[in-house]
């Protein structure tokens, strides 16, 4: 088990795995149903501070994780930071760099407002370009991603 923080870990104040960057932010969704209450965040991997969060609204998880990424680059651009990001989401990554959220939520009246931040998210990834990496988290070898929001 690790230590908060491990002993040989001085760019962090969480535990994390030696192969796991502290120049980053770790983002995660979590989903109630599916579709369901949704909701994300983005952590500071080296101050544990929680970045940002959105929800909940009615959605699914892998909106939820493909919002936060677009979320983290859009803010980071904002703020002039220079960081990776790590999503355990092998499909928002993909969406995100095929620019568009592939979901097939229906589109209810109560899933408008969703679709509205799905249109605006995918708005900034075409009319913006951005170098940060986006780097798939390991869950296997490096355990939950500090985002996770701890309801498995």
């Amino acid at each position: 088990m690790l230590a908060n923080p491990p002993d040989y870990r001085n760019d962090t104040v969480l535990p994390l795995h030696p192969d796991v960057r502290a120049d980053a932010w770790a983002v995660d969704a979590a989903c109630s149903g599916n579709p369901g209450p949704m909701e994300y965040r983005g952590i500071d991997l080296a101050t544990g501070e929680q970045v940002f969060h959105f929800g909940p609204v009615r959605g699914t998880n892998n909106i939820g994780e493909f919002l936060a990424i677009v979320h983290a680059l859009a803010l980071m651009e904002q703020r002039g930071i220079k960081k990776a990001i790590y999503s355990d989401s092998y499909n928002a990554i993909l969406w995100v760099n095929k620019r568009q959220c592939k979901t097939k939520l229906e589109r209810t009246p109560q899933t408008a407002e969703l679709y509205n931040v799905i249109a605006r998210a995918e708005r900034w990834l075409a009319t913006h370009r951005y170098t940060t990496p986006i780097i798939k988290w390991e869950t296997q070898k490096w355990g939950e991603v500090p985002a996770d929001f701890g309801r498995k």
